[in-house]
């Protein structure tokens, strides 16, 4: 006869696991398939607290955040306002229905779009940035009426079906079969200029011209827009030079073509600005946002729509919803996270920093180090390029790939204490927009000691 089950007290109970870091790491390596990884050859770092700007790992060493995790925990870790917010919100309403109205989503629509350029006032939510940007194509193919789609090379869109193919980068090449209907253009990088340019004015030029025969050649009547990263993130952090923005949103004009900017990464303060594309001083007809929204306390993600694409959907329905739109938790925290970069100051700190700490100490690292061949970025969003040569400006690693040299960098930085985000051959330093100078400080401070120790070794041992 089998043993009826021990009834616990929900009260006396707790939900949350209490394994130590060697059983998280066993449940982990037997249960959890993780995101582009070769699972096999895989040894995830175990995150056991986090505050502020800094994490945990298993041997309790307290790293410098310098990844904002994806680059999303904009106001930090374990922020008392978002956590309340969260807290309370799941006390009265935890989940709904999307086509309910309710208080927590009605909120945080209003407060995005009094951030959002002018004109674009309808939230539509989603749960994170690629099925934004899934969304905001199929309302541009459907208030056009065309399919194609031009995105740049060195971008990302998410990892959904069509926001792979939309990406540039090589994370696309083992899904991208030619059939979702996209078609990539090389976007201004002035370091690595696809042109021949020798400065921004020239660049812009340029890449501009290049657009146009690209969308001539396709058939400007097939196109139903252009998806442009704000400021391409994942990619590289490279800002476009001035007015190339606005000669995008002129070819958009010109040819009726949806204009859709990508602030996933770049939006919400990240950039020394409420959004990126403030720099060229541009308005979309789309804009998708996700990451900062909420500082990723709770999935969200979401379409800002302009009047004249909403007007299309005001007597036919929109052909898409998602089951958890507007999820309460998720806007409690948006309402959370919005009220509080409003009341701090945050994107003024955020550009200060930039300006203040980033841009000089970065300048001074890339004169004084061989590897160092460019740095680039605005508010609490820099990337570091690592070169073999200053001359030939060949990467310290390959494109796609890494390099010991890069793995020793990389662990000397966690070794003294920072948690750097790389890819291919760069760094990017992305700390929460609420990091201090002295935190930024300390952290080029770090990246300056790992690049001189990891030279050393390199240079010796050829």
């Amino acid at each position: 006869m089998s043993e009826t089950p021990r009834t616990v007290s929900a009260d006396s109970r707790s939900e949350l696991p209490t394994f130590d870091p060697a059983r998280t790491y066993e449940l982990d390596r037997a249960h959890v398939f993780h995101s582009w990884s070769a699972q096999g050859a895989l040894r995830p770092m175990v995150v056991t607290k986090s505050e502020g700007s800094y994490i945990w790992d298993a041997d309790d060493n307290r790293l410098l955040d310098f990844t904002s995790q994806l680059v999303f925990t904009n106001l930090g870790h374990q922020h008392p306002r978002i956590v309340r917010a969260i807290q309370e919100q799941a006390a009265t309403l935890c989940t709904v229905a999307p086509q309910h109205a309710n208080a927590a989503r009605s909120e945080a629509a209003r407060l995005i779009a009094c951030h959002t350029p002018e004109g674009l006032d309808k939230i539509f939510f989603t749960n994170g940035g690629a099925d934004a940007n899934e969304h905001a194509i199929r309302m541009a193919r459907l208030h056009t009426g065309r399919h194609k789609v031009l995105s740049s090379y060195r971008s990302y869109h998410g990892g959904t079906d069509l926001a792979i193919n939309l990406t540039g980068d090589p994370r696309r090449w083992p899904s991208d079969t030619g059939t979702a209907g996209t078609v990539h253009f090389f976007g201004p990088f002035l370091y690595r200029s696809a042109f021949h340019a020798t400065n921004e004015a020239e660049e812009a030029e340029r890449a501009l011209a290049h657009l146009r025969d690209v969308i001539e050649f396709e058939g400007p009547q097939t196109i139903a827009a252009i998806v442009l990263e704000s400021i391409p993130g994942t990619a590289g952090i490279m800002i476009p030079p001035p007015g190339y923005m606005r000669g995008v949103r002129a070819l958009c004009d010109e040819y009726g073509i949806v204009f859709i900017a990508d602030e996933v990464m770049a939006g919400f303060g990240r950039a020394g600005r409420w959004f990126a594309i403030e720099i060229d001083q541009v308005v979309p007809d789309l804009l998708t946002f996700a990451k900062g929204v909420n500082s990723g306390y709770v999935p969200l993600g979401g379409v800002a729509i302009s009047n004249a694409i909403a007007s299309t959907f005001d007597d036919r329905v929109y052909p898409g919803g998602l089951t958890y739109s507007g999820h309460p938790l998720a806007c409690a925290a948006a309402i959370a996270t919005i009220n509080t970069m409003e009341d701090d100051q945050l994107v003024d700190h955020a550009a200060a920093l930039g300006a203040d700490v980033f841009a000089p100490a970065l300048q001074a690292l890339a004169d004084e180090h061989p590897w160092v061949g460019d740095v680039r970025g605005t508010g609490a969003f820099w990337a570091v390029e690592l070169v073999r040569d200053k001359q030939t400006r060949e990467p310290l690693a390959p494109y796609g790939a890494t390099s010991p040299e890069m793995t020793t960098v990389l662990a000397g930085c966690r070794s003294r204490g920072l948690l750097p985000f790389a890819n291919f051959n760069r760094l990017h330093l992305v700390p929460p927009l609420t990091a201090s100078r002295d935190e930024v400080t300390q952290a080029i401070s770090i990246l300056a000691e790992s690049l001189r120790d990891a030279h050393s070794q390199h240079t010796n041992g050829a």
